[in-house]
């Protein structure tokens, strides 16, 4: 083969570091038919190696356009050129159409939503869990994978979607309230039980969409303006400055529906009434789940009408915040509540008080129980004024159960000898007996006396003479006044321990 060497001037030019040749990419095989309106020749820059190269091809060419010399022959060439070209391309396999599946749709769409790498604490190692895009993509070959995507359930996308949203909603959550100046746990253990509030802010950043404004504008601007325009951030800040724990906060605003200024305006009312910071989402808790859509006016018409009823202006606050139901009740139920007691004799003082020392009285009981517990208190031979009186002294007797307080009391009194009488003296003089815990308060006193040798009828005839010896500790008063009693008895009666059953309730009634 020959060898073309460039001229010596050249072959310094090609040499030389701080220069190179610049050639011009436009030479083709036909110099002589250059295509009509040709666009200006694009210059490119060569080192050494691609200059001896080109000028290689050039020589070449050049050289067999000289030797070629019938025009016919040389475009005779040119189209059989032309279409074994054409054959050639015809012949090669279809370039593969890129296909994406359902499921890989909807790793993208996660991959393009994902926010900012979330913050991690100092020596943490950071794992991203989401699919790259290279391992998203698949072509039509994988028959298989696209058969299998054709049977999955619609509705299962739709929902993996949805979750996908959410998930975005989160994260921009998260971010505005890291830029309100809240902690990453904080945020985190918020944000976790604000399902229903995500889903609020999922659908009306969905609704943006149709507004001008937001018609071109992503999904993260518009889940951003929605809880801006909330101003959910701020009203966490001051619910968690009233002392209210996050788990409170996350149902106070699940509970609101979308309508926080509620919150705050609920909040404000409970304060006027006396209301104590840390019992404020107890309150808006425990008050019933249609709290929050209850007007001002309804609130303050039933306080209104306690404070005519006796109960203090000054109580309220108290007395609400230990049975927020009152709250819920219409007035038509909240009057029949009232009245039930002002019926038993009840005057407005009595009424009042009674409230104050146990407010559950009011709003704890359905009706129903209510008239129970007053019947199984008028079979002990009471009149219904006189319950009336003994629920104003002492309101507890309410919320003792029928079933698993009272019979397994009465039924224990009577196998030690107590009558109806009896019992309803022991009703009568200490009613708080009947609220004590057979197993935990009275069966032990019983059992040590029985364990000092008196009998059942004894024991029972010093508890109908002295109630209030089963309202005494056991270990700090009755056992050290028993054994220090009988020490200065004397010996006849130590062989007749049960005499001290008839001289206690005296020793008893002196000391208190």
């Amino acid at each position: 083969m020959l060898s073309c060497h460039p001229p010596p001037s050249l072959h310094l030019h090609l040499h030389r570091r701080s220069r190179s040749a610049t050639f011009s990419s436009s030479h083709h095989h036909h110099p002589n038919h250059p295509p009509p309106n040709a666009p200006d020749p694009v210059l490119r820059t060569h080192n050494s190696t691609t200059t001896s190269l080109l000028l290689h091809h050039h020589t070449a060419t050049t050289t067999t356009n000289n030797i070629t010399k019938n025009p016919s022959q040389e475009i005779e060439n040119d189209h059989q050129q032309h279409r074994d070209s054409v054959q050639t391309n015809d012949s090669k396999p279809a370039t593969r159409q890129l296909i994406i599946p359902p499921q890989e749709k909807l790793n993208i769409l996660e991959v393009s939503l994902v926010s900012k790498r979330a913050p991690l604490f100092p020596g943490s190692i950071y794992s991203n869990s989401l699919p790259s895009l290279q391992s998203v993509f698949r072509t039509q070959s994988d028959t298989q994978r696209l058969e299998s995507y054709d049977d999955e359930d619609e509705e299962a996308i739709i929902m993996r979607a949805l979750e996908i949203r959410r998930k975005v909603t989160a994260e921009v959550f998260k971010g505005a309230m890291k830029k309100g100046k809240f902690g990453i746990t904080y945020s985190t253990n918020l944000v976790n039980r604000l399902s229903e509030f995500i889903d609020h802010v999922m659908i009306e950043a969905a609704a943006l969409k149709r507004l001008p404004e937001f018609e071109d504008s992503t999904f993260n601007v518009r889940a951003k303006a929605v809880i801006d325009d909330s101003n959910v951030v701020p009203l966490i800040r001051w619910l968690k400055h009233n002392h209210l724990s996050y788990p409170k906060i996350a149902k106070l605003i699940c509970m609101s529906k979308g309508n926080l200024d509620s919150i705050r305006r609920l909040v404000e009312w409970l304060k006027t009434i006396h209301v104590k910071g840390e019992f404020l989402g107890v309150t808006l808790l425990k008050s019933g789940d249609d709290i929050l859509q209850r007007r001002i006016g309804e609130l303050d018409e039933i306080v209104e009408y306690l404070e005519s009823n006796g109960v203090k202006r000054d109580w309220m606050g108290f007395v609400i915040s230990r049975c927020p139901r009152w709250l819920s009740y219409s007035m038509e139920e909240l009057k029949m509540r009232v009245e039930f007691y002002l019926n038993m004799g009840m005057n407005e003082k009595d009424f009042g008080t009674m409230v104050f020392d146990y407010p559950g009285v009011l709003g704890q009981f359905t009706l129903e129980e209510m008239n129970q517990k007053v019947n199984y208190l008028k079979e002990f031979g009471l009149s219904t004024e006189y319950v009336g009186r003994l629920l104003a002294f002492r309101p507890q007797l309410m919320g003792c159960s029928i079933e698993e307080r009272w019979k397994p009391l009465v039924k224990y009194l009577y196998y030690l000898g107590i009558s109806r009488d009896g019992m309803r003296r022991m009703l009568t003089i200490k009613p708080m007996v009947f609220c004590f815990n057979l197993e935990i308060t009275i069966a032990p006193k019983v059992q040590f006396f029985r364990d000092l040798g008196v009998r059942d009828d004894a024991i029972g005839n010093m508890l109908v003479k002295f109630p209030p010896l089963l309202t005494y500790s056991l270990h700090k008063k009755i056992r050290p006044v028993v054994c220090s009693f009988s020490f200065d008895l004397p010996t006849s009666f130590i062989y007749s321990f049960s005499s001290i059953c008839y001289l206690l309730p005296f020793v008893f009634f002196l000391i208190a």
